[in-house]
């Protein structure tokens, strides 16, 4: 196939010239190229090469786009999406072997197994608030399991997403992993074509456009959406380690992560205290640490718009510098349930605190709302946990920290209900890019003609005994 000089740049303004991309894509994929484990495993070392070799340009364009500081764009965005990467390339072997599956006797003698295959051409649209691990990460399950992929970055982290666009043929098959640019239009244009698997990160409302236009085609597709993640603190918490840790989660990121901490349930009898030490910790994140940027001028006055109808208290000073859009964070005590601020995502640095009369309360509480993307519980006491974790309904839990739980590659990452659809991360990435074909071999020898009809009541009698069916 002939290619430009850089392939992966396309200038696209009608769904004709993206279907152009998608046919190359798909000429790759049906020439079988894609199918081996040496060429899954290149695909896997060229994105820890582009991470380790371009650390420093990676996080230049991050912070030229959302103001990121340097360890945490080196910490959130490349080594977590590097290990996901060696990760990959370690189990990469055994998750392709076929899983053997046991065979009823009525079927015997035969062998089943199941076998996994790559779908085909994938598309992977990501935000900009962590332009290159919501690129890169699921990126890797999609390669792993051996498939084609189109990359749309955001078009809010301009920086970041021209990049990506020169990197990525740089360090991977560039005639099997494509990068297109634009905004909504060539995203729009992208969802009017037939791909064989979507997988999408951003808000809920963005998802249900994404999951409309993916059922034009009956394509599957892996919502990777938010909500309102809620942290409880119990009587038992250390708290000033429970206050330091969830200072920090709403902090990182200037509060723009899918799975930052909403709002804050703590038990009624250390309300105070608690409240306390996190106006400090918040207070000093701000004074003393770098902050990011809230991406532009629309979310800050959105996130303004927020404190300006709560109906509870403020416990630090509100501070926008729209210059920087750097906005300091803000803690709000008892707001008004049915405000905004605790009806909508927040996405920024923005933190409601709610007291409850007891963890039983606080789970009535998550209970009564969407299901979250994330759920953090800070007890000393294994029963609260269990209690939690038995009584309440998320995408993940974190216990006694933030965050940490998506750093984990072994362990899925997705949501459930409106906070997402699907998930990704280790094997649940290679499986969710993947088909599992069920195969059943039976033998030739043996071949009985009783076993076909019309069955002899001898042969009825018999398959009832050994199927161990009830007498009539």
């Amino acid at each position: 196939m002939s290619l430009d000089t850089n392939p992966t740049i396309v200038d696209i303004t009608t769904p004709a010239a993206v279907g152009s991309v998608l046919a190359d894509l798909r000429s790759t994929f049906s020439g079988g190229r894609t199918a081996g484990i040496g060429w899954r495993k290149r695909q896997l070392q060229g994105i820890i090469d582009l991470l380790e070799r371009n650390e420093d340009r990676l996080i230049a364009a991050m912070a030229t786009d959302v103001g990121k500081p340097p360890f945490d764009g080196w910490l959130t965005d490349l080594l977590t999406t590097r290990d996901e990467a060696k990760f990959a390339l370690d189990h990469l072997a055994g998750w392709m072997k076929p899983t053997s599956h046991p065979v009823p006797l009525v079927a015997m003698p035969s062998k089943a197994w199941t076998e996994p295959q790559a779908v085909g051409v994938v598309l992977i649209i990501s935000p900009w608030n962590y332009p290159v691990q919501l690129l890169l990460s699921p990126l890797v399950g999609a390669v792993a399991a051996g498939n084609c992929a189109l990359l749309k970055p955001s078009e809010l982290a301009p920086a970041t997403s021209a990049l990506l666009a020169e990197l990525v043929p740089q360090h991977l098959d560039p005639e099997a992993v494509r990068v297109v640019e634009g905004g909504v239009d060539v995203t729009t244009s992208l969802l009017e074509l037939e791909f064989d698997h979507i997988l999408f990160t951003g808000s809920t409302r963005v998802g249900k456009v994404v999951m409309a236009a993916a059922a034009k085609f009956l394509t599957p597709v892996t919502l990777e959406l938010g909500g309102k993640s809620p942290t409880i603190v119990a009587a038992d918490a250390d708290l000033k380690v429970a206050a330091k840790r969830v200072a920090w989660a709403k902090y990182l990121n200037a509060g723009q992560t899918c799975i930052a901490p909403d709002y804050v349930l703590v038990e009624r009898s250390v309300s105070d205290p608690f409240t306390t030490l996190l106006v400090e910790e918040l207070g000093a994140l701000r004074d003393k640490a770098p902050a990011a940027s809230i991406v532009n001028g629309d979310h800050i006055a959105r996130l303004e718009g927020l404190l300006g109808a709560h109906g509870g208290n403020e416990l630090l000073t509100r501070n926008t510098n729209c210059t920087s859009r750097v906005m300091d964070p803000v803690i709000v005590s008892e707001p008004d349930l049915d405000s905004p601020i605790m009806q909508e995502e927040i996405f920024g640095p923005l933190l409601p605190v709610i007291a409850v009369d007891s963890i039983d309360d606080a789970i009535d509480f998550i209970q009564a709302r969407p299901r979250p993307l994330a759920l953090y519980l800070f007890s000393a006491s294994r029963d609260t946990e269990r209690r939690v974790l038995d009584g309440t309904i998320a995408g993940s839990v974190c216990v006694n920290h933030l965050v940490y739980q998506v750093a984990v590659p072994s362990l899925p990452f997705g949501g459930v209900g409106p906070s997402g659809i699907g998930s990704y991360h280790g094997k649940a990435g290679f499986d969710t890019f993947s088909h599992h074909k069920s195969v059943l071999r039976r033998s030739t020898k043996g071949d009985l003609s009783a076993m076909y009809p019309p069955y002899s009541g001898t042969i009825q009698k018999l398959m009832r005994k050994v199927s161990r069916w009830p007498k009539r």
